[in-house]
Parts: structure tokens; sequence; C-alpha cells
């Protein structure tokens, strides 16, 4: 027995040097020689274990130094493996392993330029028999009490995009407890991996295999973003110069039925972030972007965003030539890259409707963002459409947004902030709803630079907006897209606004404030105001030299087919735009006019402008009421009172305009153009009163013009050929004012029809008549003076005794004449021969008979009368003193023919010879005619009370008699 027991031992013995020389030595040499010929055989790189290690005992197996891949350049690998086995796995009828640990492992993921992956090349495995489909079986009974991964290492590099990708984590330490492909059995679950780069990964939870699960927190520190942009930047051209990201999230996974993946509690930091475009221009810069309080679940096809926190992005935008975002162009200029595997393959065939339906989404997602805060951004707008390029600032821009939701099942609230230029401000604050689209927004905008619409102005008109800042408080209630249709309600203010005209660098337009209060605007029917106030409005209005006016000069001609012009013409079906305006107030206004066609050149203003509009509606015919009140050149008043309507002018139009105390020197450029003299005194009153009723006009023109005084004569070809000075003393009254009334009548319909012609025209036939026929004009003045001509006097043949038809007639130019003080009379004495002369030399000869008889009766001494006209001279001593007078007068002898004749037949010769001399005596007939003009200037100063001063002799003339023989003297009218 004892033998027995000894040879029982020994062979125990035997086994256990047996198993342990076959476990401890042959076991791992001939494992380690058949894996090294296994990886020579199928390897493609160089492959070699080190060693293998068995400990059949406690059934512990490492395996040291695995490498495959070139020497210095492995692909795969590792320093040790270690697994133990656990007895109950004999029983348990599950592979136990209570422990398994991998150090140092090492990888290299390389994916080559055309796809291919390094770890698909590294062996040559036979091609594998084809086996029918079976039906899915339970997974392989595994526990693993515990997986130790230290201080792992992996490579990765793709060259697959534009720009290589690669990263490496050299420090990757792996805890798994309990794994199992049991049913149901969750695994602890430790994975920290850190690379030389950052982007730290710690995760953390559990893992189940059967099924396929995991719950647990996820977290990467200061991840790269340039590790994986170029995937990025092959889908869109944008390059990243700095992007850092952060992630921790809790997360659930279950692969149980479908793909059931939650994330909730995920927070996403980007800090910072910097994108530019191919072409090395700046797109997008961001200081920090957080994300929290967020939730993604793939089976409901939701996400919930709690919170977004972000501040100072800063962006560029520009419009460019082609009226295209260069955003736009620059995502469209990325072409469609398609795969290997896409390059590879064929066309797919065009999907059934059946399959096109079983591939549609059946549910869209839905986003949800509550919280939402956007702090310090900085938008940088730029229009290169424009000849002159525009660039507006938009920031610091501060956005608020509550409750958004993709599906909207409810609008969101809206609040923005932001900075607009230089110092313009915007706010907005509302509801926004996206499908369908309506809002409901408080805007307000303040000290808004108008400026910024230069380049907008500029193709149109030549004009310089040098200041302009908009204000406004609106209401903007937007109700659809398509069609659109919003309403806007509010106030709104334009302060500061100064235009120039870029010709002459000249005013044109500007005020110091305008507010527009009461504003209702609802899209496509009609604009609303309350109130128009106009605080310092100015406007300039220049006739050029060649007449046109600086308005012509400012706009830009525009071809037919331009865009703007094709914009501008409203469809024919279109409604008009119903257009109220209740108010608008004039305070201090001012103009100024100029005409340069003029020399020298007029120019005048009109200042302190105030007064109001009444109510202005284009769809109501009632006119509006105007009552405006200023001042031009400071001192002379204006009014303009009445009503109009400004949509219709010529359906009822009633305006009476009143000009005061304007100082007419202003108007020399005018006098001096179309009357030949400068305006040394005077001033205008002017009243103006226009009534249109249904194109029927009816206007009165009424000019009182006080003290006119005229100036030196002008040269202009322009100018009336008349006596101006004699005009203006003929239209002059006793208080030296001219007052003329001018009524005009016509239809504006006719297009022929102008109003200024017809009242230049009728003061240059009042001006014309005047001059042409003075005493005309003059008579009328008088009460009963009718149409008279008062400028000749008719006296009978011989004569310069007034009859008493021209007393009357001098009595009536004596009174007109008291009512035109500037006037002088001229008076033209004249004679006529053959009327005349007889009677004077008959008077002549009778007053030769009386001198000579004077002087007889003087040498005998006979008693005789003071003066000779006195005497009576008796027929019968008249032949006698005939022969003295013919040879005295005459200074000859009579013919001696005349010897022969009888007494009788002799004395009518002489006698004819001296009346026929002395009938045409120069001398006799001027002697005539100077009596005649001193009998009219005797009677209008003694009996017509004219002062004598006012009365002139001109040098007679010998004029015609009339048919009846009466000899008219003409009388002239000048100007002092």
């Amino acid at each position: 027995m004892y033998k027995g027991l000894i040879r029982a031992l020994g062979a125990m013995v035997a086994l256990v040097a047996l198993y342990s020389l076959l476990g401890f030595l042959i076991l791992p040499g001939v494992a380690l020689r058949i894996a090294n010929q296994q990886l020579a055989q199928y390897a493609t790189v160089p492959a070699h274990l080190q060693r293998i290690e068995l400990n059949p005992f406690s059934l512990e197996l490492t395996l040291w130094g695995l490498q495959i891949g070139e020497p210095g350049k492995e692909q795969v690998g590792f320093e040790r493996l270690y697994a133990n086995l656990a007895l109950d796995s004999v029983w348990n009828g599950a592979l136990h392993l209570t422990a398994v640990e991998l150090d140092k492992p090492r990888s290299e993921v390389l994916f080559a330029k055309g796809g291919q992956l390094n770890l698909t090349q590294l062996f040559k495995l036979p091609p594998s028999e084809a086996k029918p489909e079976q039906p899915p079986s339970d997974p392989f009974p595994l526990r693993i009490g515990s997986i130790k991964l230290k201080e792992g290492y992996l490579h990765f590099q793709d060259e697959r995009p534009s720009e290589p990708i690669e990263f490496l984590y050299d420090n990757m330490n792996l805890e798994l407890k309990n794994l199992s492909t049991l049913p149901d059995d969750n695994a602890d679950m430790t994975l920290v991996a850190k690379g030389p780069y950052g982007g730290q990964i710690d995760w953390s939870g559990t893992i189940s295999l059967s099924p396929i699960a995991s719950e647990g927190t996820l977290k990467v520190t200061d991840g790269k973003m340039k590790a994986f942009w170029p995937y990025v930047r092959d889908a869109v051209p944008l390059v990243l110069e700095e992007g850092v990201i952060s992630l921790d999230t809790h997360y659930t996974f279950n692969l149980s039925k479908e793909t059931d993946l939650l994330l909730d509690n995920t927070s996403v930091k980007v800090a910072p972030f910097a994108i530019k475009a191919p072409d090395g221009r700046q797109l997008v810069r961001l200081a920090n972007l957080e994300v929290s309080d967020t939730s993604i679940d793939l089976a409901k096809q939701k996400v919930i965003v709690g919170k977004i926190r972000s501040d100072k992005l800063e962006t560029w935008a520009a419009l460019e030539k082609d009226g295209q975002l260069d955003w736009q162009k620059l995502f469209a200029s990325q072409p469609a890259k398609a795969t290997p595997k896409e390059k590879a393959e064929p066309a797919a065939a065009e999907p059934t409707p059946a399959e096109k339906a079983a591939q549609a989404p059946s549910k869209p997602w839905q986003v949800l963002l509550k919280d939402v805060q956007l702090r310090n951004y900085n938008v940088h707008l730029a229009d290169r459409s424009q000849k002159e390029p525009v660039a507006l600032d938009v920031g610091p821009l501060n956005v608020d947004l509550q409750g958004f939701d993709s599906l909207n099942q409810s609008p969101f609230t809206l609040k923005l902030d932001t900075g607009v230029g230089k110092q313009g401000k915007l706010q907005a604050a509302g509801q926004v709803n996206l499908a369908p689209v309506w809002a409901k927004l408080d805007v307000s905008t303040r000290d808004i630079d108008l400026r910024v619409a230069q380049a907008y102005i500029s193709p149109f008109i030549l004009l310089e907006l040098r200041s302009g800042m908009l204000a406004s408080d609106l209401k903007v209630d937007l109700k659809s897209t398509e069609p659109l249709a919003f309403n806007v309600t509010g106030k709104a203010q334009v302060n500061q606004l100064h235009t120039l005209d870029t010709i002459k660098s000249r005013d044109f337009v500007k005020w110091q404030q305008v507010n527009v209060d009461g504003l209702s605007y609802v899209h496509g029917d009609a604009l609303s105001i309350d109130k128009v106030t106009l605080l310092q409005p100015y406007a300039r209005f220049i006739i050029n030299e060649d007449r046109t006016t600086n308005v012509n000069d400012l706009l830009i001609p525009q071809p037919a087919d331009a865009p703007a012009a094709k914009a501008a013409k409203p469809a024919s079906s279109d409604k008009p735009l119903g257009i109220h305006i209740g108010q608008i107030d004039i305070n201090d206004g001012s103009a100024n006019f100029a005409d340069l066609s003029l020399t020298p050149n007029f120019a005048t203003a009109v200042q302190q402008l105030n007064g109001q509009i009444g109510t202005i509606d284009n769809r109501k015919p009632n006119p509006a009421k105007v009552d405006i009140k200023g001042k031009v050149d400071r001192y002379a008043p204006v009014t303009i009172k009445g009503a109009l309507n400004p949509f219709n002018p010529l359906a009822s139009l009633d305006i009476a305009t009143s000009f005061k105390r304007v100082e007419l020197t202003t108007l020399t450029p005018y006098s001096g153009k179309f009357a030949g003299f400068r305006i040394r005194k005077g001033r205008l009153n002017l009243d103006l009163h226009y009534l249109i009723t249904n194109g029927q006009l009816k206007a009165e023109n009424k000019v009182v013009v006080e003290q006119l005084q005229l100036g030196e004569k002008v040269d202009s070809p322009d100018a009336v050929d008349l006596p101006i000075r004699l005009a203006v003393a003929l239209l002059k009254d006793t208080e030296g004012k001219i007052s003329i009334e001018l009524p005009v009548t016509g239809d504006l319909n006719n297009p022929q029809f102008s109003v200024m012609p017809i009242v230049w025209q009728s003061l240059r036939n009042l001006v014309l008549r005047a001059a042409q026929a003075p005493f005309k004009f003059i008579g009328g003045l008088i009460a009963g003076g009718g149409s008279e001509d008062l400028g000749t006097v008719a006296f009978a043949p011989g004569s310069s005794e007034l009859t008493g038809d021209a007393q009357s007639s001098l009595d009536k130019l004596a009174s007109a004449l008291k009512e035109r003080p500037e006037l002088r009379l001229e008076i033209e004495g004249t004679s006529a021969q053959t009327s005349d002369g007889p009677l004077i030399a008959q008077q002549r000869l009778d007053r030769e008979y009386q001198a000579t008889w004077y002087k007889i009766l003087q040498r005998r001494g006979d008693k005789v009368p003071a003066n000779a006209s006195m005497l009576v001279v008796d027929d019968s001593d008249k032949p006698a003193m005939l022969e003295g007078i013919y040879r005295t007068r005459l200074k000859q002898q009579p013919p001696a023919e005349w010897e022969q004749l009888g007494r009788d037949e002799r004395t009518a010769k002489l006698r004819e010879a001296v009346i026929k001399s002395w009938a045409e005596s120069a001398a006799l007939l001027r002697t005539l005619g100077q009596e005649r003009a001193s009998s009219i200037k005797d009677y209008l100063v003694d009996k017509g009370k004219l002062e004598d001063d006012r009365v002139y002799f001109i040098d007679t003339t010998l004029g015609k008699a009339e048919s009846d023989g009466r000899v008219i003297t003409p009388m002239h009218l000048d100007a002092e």
C-alpha cells in the first residue's frame, strides 16, 4: 500500500511536472512559434510577437511585445496583453475572465488618398467560403470581471480630404468592470484619453452588450476643431483659423429595438472660433458660445436647448456687383465631391414611387430654444453693387430669444438691441411665428444716419446727403409673407437733414426737424399720418442762365430699360395707395429763389414761414385748408390762405396769396431785362386769388407798387420798346402808388392754356396801352372821362381862341393830371398854312392898315386912341395905304404892267400879292401856333388850377388842317 501510495504520488508529481512543463514552457513556445509563423504568412508588413507566458495553475495568459509594421513605424502593437480565466467557466456555461489588461496598445489608423485603410492591408487573408444565411443566434456567453487599457496610443491620419486630417492620443486609459454578453448585464466603464494637442476625453458609465446599450457621461475638454475641420471644409469652403470645442453630456443609448439615443444635460462650449474664406477674407470671429441644459432625443426627433449664451461674435457680409451675397457665391462655388465608392459604383436607377415614399421622412425634427442670449455681436455689412460701395456696421448687437419652436406650435419672443453705424440705435421686441409667418414687434430707432443712403441716391440725382438722423417708435404687425401683408403704426422723426447739390455746392433742401405723428401704414392699401410738423424747413430754387432749373440739373437721365425705370412704372391694375395726412405744420421755414438768366442776377429769400395745411386725403374730394405766413427778405410779410386738393388741383382750388412791402430793388434784374431800367426805389404789394372749379380758372391778380423810382437805363435785348418812365408816371396816382388789376379766366383742361403767359401779356398790354395812348388812359381815370382822347385841342382857322368843347376837354385833362402828379404836359403849338395862312394874312393886313392910319393921325395931330388896334379904317383910305404896304413889306415896286390897270383892279392885284406873301410867312404861322399853345396853358393854369411848371411848350410845327378847316394842336405827356 505504501508503495502504491508512493507510485501514485510519483505519478502525480510527474503529471504536475509534465503539466507545468507543458503549460509554462512547451505551450507558450509552440503558441509563440505558430503565432509568428501565421504572422509571417499572412502579414504584409513585418510582424512579430516577442513572447507568450502562460500560468497553467492560475490560468493567466500574457502576450508580450506584439509589433506589426516596419520597425520604428509599427502600425499595430502592444507591450503586454494579460488575461485571467476563471475556473467557474467550466460549470457556469459562460467564458469567465476575471481580468483583462492591455498595456501600451498602439494603433495607427491611416486612410490613404484613394480611401484605402492601412489596417485592412496588414494581412492577406484567404477568401472565406460562402455560407448560407442563418438565423441570428445568441451571442457567445462571455463574462469579464475587469478590463483595463493602460497608456494606449492612437494615431489617426486621413489623407482623403483636401487637407489631411491627423490627431493623436498618446495616453488612453480604459477600465471596464463586469462586462458580459449575457442578457441584461451591465458593465461599469471609465475612459480617459489625453493627447499632446488637447481634446481630452472623459467617458464614464455603464455598457451592456446584450442588448447593446449604454448610459453614462461623456466629456470632451478643449477639443481642437482643426483636427476634423477638413471634413467640414470639403463640404463648405470655410477656412478655420482657430476653434476650440468642449462637450459635456449625459447619454442613454439602446439598440434593443431601434436606435434609441438620448442626450440630456448636454452643454457645448466653443471658445474661441474664427473662420475665413479661401481668399483670406474674414468671415466670422467668435469669442464665446455656450449651449447648456440641452437634450437630444433621437427616437422622438426632438432637440431641446435650454440656454444659449454667446458673446462677441464678429462677422462680415457683402453684396457683390452682380447682386449676390459673397456668402452665397462662396457656397455656390464649392463643387460637389464624390466619394471613392460613388466614383466606382454606377449611378443608381431612379427609385420607384413606392421607394420614394419609403425613403421620405415620416416625422420632422423639432427644435426648441428656450432661452437664447447673444451679446456684443458686430456685423460688418457692405454693398458693392453700387458705384460707390456702402459700408454699414451693426453692433454691438444684443439678441434675446425665448420659446422658439421649429414646428411652430407656439410663437417665440424676440428682443433685439443694436447700434447702427457710429451712433444709431435700433431696438425691436415682440412675438414672431414662422409657419405661418407672422410677427408683432415694437421697433424703435434713434439717430440712424441717413447718409448710408447716399450711394442709392447718387445714380439718380446729383445730390449730396450731408446729414440726416432718423428716429422712430413703430409697431410692426406682419401678417404674412406670401402675399406680403403688414401694418406699421407709430411715429417717426428726421433730424438735421441737409442736402447739397454737387454741381454748385449749394444747399438744396434741409430742415432742422420733421416729425411724423400718428403714422399708420397698411401695405399696398393706405398710408395715414395724423400730423406732420416741419421745423425750420428750407429749399432753394434756381433758374439757370439757359432758363433751366437747378432741379433739372440735378436729375440724372435714366435709360428707358433701366431696372429703376421699370420698377417706377406701376401696374395699371394696381390699386392706388390711399394717402391721408391730417395736418401739416410749418415752423420758421425759409426758401431761396434765384434767377441767373438775368443780368444782374436776381435773388430773394423768404423767411419766417409759419402756418398750417389742413387735411389731405386722395380718396376724398374735400380740399385742404392752407394758412401760411412769412416774410420776404425779413421784412415784407407774405400770407397764403385758402384751400386746395394737392392730388387733384384742377378739381378744386381756392388760394389767396398776399405779399406786402416787398422791396422792388430786388426785382432790378427783371426790370433791367424786360423794361430796360434798374429800380432805384419802390415797394410791391401783391394780392393773388386763384379759384379753380372743375378745371375752370378764375384768377384775380392785384398789384400795388408804392413809390417806384426808376434808375439808370440798362441795355437789354429783351426789353420792351416803350416809354417806360412815361408808363410808370401814367400809372402812379397822387400817393405815388400804381394799382393794377389783372383778371385771368380760362380752361385748365386745355393743354394750350397757360396762366403766366396770359398774366404777362395782360401786364404788357396795359403798359403798351398807357404808353401808346396816354391821354385816353388818363381820361379813364376821372369820372365821366370814358375813353375820350384828351391829347388834342381844335382851333378855328386863324384863331387861337378856345372853343367851349376845347375848354371842357381841358377841364378833364387838368383833373386827370392832378391824379398823376409825376406827369408833365407838353403843348405843341400848331398852325396850317392852307387853313390859317389866308386868315392870318388878312389879319396882318388889317393891322397894317390900322398902324399906317395911326401914324397918319399922329402926324396930323389928331386925337388917337391908346392902341392902333382900336382904330377903324375907312375902306376908301385903304387903297392908298396898300401901295405903301406893298412896297414896304414886299420890298419891291409893283410890276410896270399894273400901271395900265384900273384903280380897283390894281388895288386887287396889290392886295392879292400882299395876302399871298403873308399867308406863306413862317413867322406868322409860328406866332399863331405859339398863341394857341399859350391859350391852352393859360386856361389850364388859370381855370384848371394846374401848376404852371408842369406845362411845357415845345417847338411849334406846321400841320395840316382838318377837312372842315380846323387846326388840331397836339399835346404830349412826359414823366418828370
